[in-house]
């Protein structure tokens, strides 16, 4: 028999229990994120069809960053409809297959925005230490290259929730998260699961732990060649490219590896749910306004687009 035939989950669902120990605030919650939903939706939208259509902002860094909130875009879609639906009803059932599904798309468009954030880190890299090469270097043919390899982390995103849902789920089947996450998962296992928490390991270290080092190392190098600038002028501006990107990559890698590097023993479904609220919808709603909307070139070009349509 095959693995998955033993499985009797297979056929069965899964009971998301999202947030139902907040009853009484349970509809202002519900009214508050799904603005910050919408303005996150509006947000990257924007940036998207800015850095398309502006004829000023077709280079390598509004190429990535139009991929980064489309990306940014399909990972709250795939969280935050169900997360506000969990606040209006006590607890929500999901399909065996469905949660398969969703953890899939969410560990591989967060892997994928992982690599994309360091795509632009080399991108600033190149930028500002090796400023007369940067044409010749990141042209777009590697801009494509890049952005393909991002698409890997589908394939690693794939392994990993086959392994993680052949394991045997006898447990009450209530994951206490508002969606699917690993160690929520993991938790309902009731087999020895350190063979799937080192699985997981080691995706976080593709995923996760090699794209930071990799992103430390250009940024160490970025510094350096700031402070080698002579004028504060340049200093400033030259910082001014990067600091940004800077903010939103510590900021996604920071509650990624928070969430996902620990082990079972270190699991507390409390804090997990409030870290994971705040990395669906708190920081995807500031990347706008932090990495592009108070970018001088971005508002410039929202502006012209704006005064266009007016005509």
């Amino acid at each position: 028999m095959r693995p998955w035939q033993k499985n009797h989950t297979f056929s069965s669902e899964f009971i998301i229990l999202g947030f139902g120990d907040m009853a009484e605030v349970k509809i202002l919650c519900f009214g508050l994120f799904l603005i910050m939903h919408l303005v996150t939706l509006a947000g990257h939208t924007t940036v998207v069809l800015v850095t398309l259509i502006d004829s000023c902002l077709q280079t390598p860094m509004y190429f990535f960053l139009r991929k980064l909130s489309t990306s940014e875009i399909c990972y709250t879609l795939v969280i935050v409809p169900n997360m506000l639906a969990n606040f209006l009803f006590r607890s929500q059932h999901m399909p065996f297959l469905g949660c398969a599904v969703q953890m899939h798309l969410f560990i591989a468009l967060g892997g994928a925005e992982c690599f994309l954030l360091l795509a632009m880190a080399y991108d600033r890299f190149v930028a500002i230490c090796s400023p007369l090469r940067y044409t010749l270097t990141v042209t777009r043919a590697l801009c494509l290259l890049l952005t393909l390899a991002c698409l890997g982390s589908f394939a690693l995103s794939l392994t990993l929730t086959v392994l993680i849902f052949l394991l045997p789920f006898c447990r009450s089947h209530e994951i206490n998260h508002f969606f699917c996450d690993i160690p929520a998962v993991l938790f309902q296992a009731c087999s020895d699961t350190r063979a799937k928490e080192v699985a997981v390991f080691l995706v976080c270290m593709l995923i996760l732990l090699i794209p930071i080092l990799l992103f430390l190392l250009s940024y160490g190098f970025i510094i350096a060649a700031i402070l080698r600038i002579h004028s504060a002028e340049g200093r400033s501006k030259a910082f001014s490219t990067c600091a940004g990107h800077l903010l939103v990559s510590l900021l996604h890698y920071g509650c990624a590896i928070f969430i996902y590097s620990r082990p079972k023993s270190c699991y507390t479904p409390e804090q997990d749910k409030i870290v994971s609220l705040v990395c669906t919808n708190v920081t995807p709603m500031l990347y706008p306004m932090i990495y592009s909307l108070r970018n001088k070139e971005v508002k410039g070009a929202l502006r012209r687009l704006l005064e266009s349509r007016s005509y």
